[in-house]
């Protein structure tokens, strides 16, 4: 049985990668349905992310690789156009999936909950995946040519 009824766990999803599919991994494993926020091309633009894939895109090639990877997924994809989406509005989240990198959001995401008379949401944070050179796997160095969505060294 897992764990929880609901969680949201987001993402640009550019280039997907393998610490893409470590976090949707653990949410699909702790948690019976799954809310992905997908990053809007306007969002990314004002946070300063270059996207080589339009938001259409994205979502079609998430879809993709979830229906995939992951049996009988339940989940729904929103498009994000700040840094929580349907997380702050949907009082059924339980718990938000994240990486190192993003985990100070469940914080935040707690305030607005509270300041919205909701229940506090359990932060689940999901370790980086790092490339053979024991940096980051990350969407900007595979771009780069770098590395490649494994983490192996071009």
């Amino acid at each position: 049985m897992k764990k929880f009824t609901l969680v949201a766990t987001g993402g640009t999803f550019d280039i997907i990668h393998k610490g893409h599919l470590a976090l949707l991994e653990k949410a699909f494993y702790v948690s019976s349905s799954v809310i992905i926020g997908l990053t809007s091309d306007e969002f990314a633009i004002k946070k300063g992310k270059k996207t080589l894939n339009d938001f259409e895109t994205r979502k079609i090639n998430l879809k993709s690789i979830i229906e995939k990877t992951f049996p009988n997924p339940k989940y729904q994809i929103s498009k994000l156009d700040n840094d929580f989406g349907p997380a702050v509005l949907e009082k059924d989240v339980e718990a938000l999936v994240t990486s190192q990198e993003t985990s100070y959001q469940g914080n935040n995401l707690n305030k607005l909950r509270q300041e919205k008379n909701m229940p506090p949401i359990e932060t689940i944070v999901v370790p980086m995946i790092l490339a053979d050179d024991g940096k980051r796997i990350s969407t900007t160095r595979i771009r780069s040519s770098e590395i490649d969505s494994e983490g192996n060294l071009s």
